[in-house]
């Protein structure tokens, strides 16, 4: 059964291509939602998908593309977003 997480990601993320990297990411594991950077310099993604995809994800960027040194991924469950589309997409910066 699909649920939805919020993950921010901290370290060097931004800049980085991480982003993207996410977003290909995401879409590689059959993920819908968004990803955006925060002007305190974490990267932020709330995802929706089966458990074991967004396992993946949260596994997967703990190491992040090539360029990034991620600090730390803190993962929550939250609430289904009825406003997340059919795509995993980059939103605006918070």
């Amino acid at each position: 059964m699909a649920e939805t997480r919020h993950l921010t990601v901290t370290g060097r993320v931004q800049g980085v291509a991480y982003r993207a990297w996410t977003i290909g990411t995401a879409k590689e594991l059959g993920l819908v939602g968004w990803v955006r950077n925060r002007q305190d310099g974490a990267v932020e993604i709330t995802a929706r998908g089966e458990p074991d995809e967004l396992d993946a994800l949260a596994t997967r960027c703990r190491r992040g593309p090539p360029m990034a040194q991620v600090q730390d991924v803190v993962e929550a469950t939250v609430d289904d977003d009825p406003d997340l589309g059919p795509y995993f997409v980059q939103i605006a910066s918070a």
